[in-house]
């Protein structure tokens, strides 16, 4: 915004990643979203909003496979957009959100502006046609539902079919970085560490000693 920068810097170019080593642009099409206005603004919040409900819902105490949705759909988006010629692809992953969000939360009532009630299912394709009355490209939108819906049926669909497996195994060395190591059950404590060797309280100490 303050011009220190230009989006051309920033746009999905895969001539200049492969051929000019400008490997950032894998990163940064993704984090813009136009100038200020009500476009910018509207994506903010909604990125914001099913962001924070993913990860404090059924993402909770899962922090390694909250990020490694956000590599796979961002993975997906990029190879579609290898050829769909898609400069930014921000507004896709806001839309990929929200689509695994509604998804995971069928039964939810919906309120759009107060003028449309639904249920949570249909709000990534309520999203599509606002961004189509403003007289945005719906193919960013279609991206996002297209890679949401992938992941949403991979991760939670497939694998509760009969003779389904589990296909998106989170890798160990985010489960490392990311989540807090689960207990040993069979590590044996140093005698000072365990409860019965550490200092009473004073009450104690009080009892056993009376004045």
């Amino acid at each position: 915004q303050l011009e220190f920068i230009t989006p051309f810097q920033l746009y999905f170019n895969p001539d200049l990643i492969f051929r000019k080593f400008q490997i950032w642009r894998l990163i940064t099409n993704f984090l813009f979203f136009g100038p200020l206005g009500f476009s910018f603004f509207f994506n903010m919040i909604f990125l914001y909003r099913y962001c924070r409900m993913l990860e404090e819902g059924s993402f909770r105490g899962r922090t390694a496979d909250f990020v490694f949705m956000f590599l796979f759909g961002g993975f997906l988006m990029t190879l579609f957009g290898l050829f769909a010629s898609l400069f930014f692809l921000g507004q896709a992953f806001t839309i990929m959100l929200v689509y695994v969000w509604s998804r995971r939360n069928p039964y939810i009532r919906m309120n759009f502006f107060g003028l449309l009630n639904f249920q949570a299912p249909f709000l990534p394709w309520v999203l599509m046609g606002f961004s189509l009355l403003l007289g945005n490209s719906i193919i960013i939108d279609l991206l996002g539902i297209a890679v949401g819906h992938i992941y949403y049926f991979l991760e939670d669909v497939f694998p509760n079919q009969p003779g389904g497996k589990k296909l998106l195994l989170t890798p160990g060395f985010l489960k490392m970085v990311f989540d807090t190591p689960e207990e040993d059950p069979n590590y044996n404590p140093l005698p000072e560490d365990r409860p019965e060797h550490q200092p009473r309280g004073q009450d104690q100490n009080e009892q056993q000693h009376p004045q």
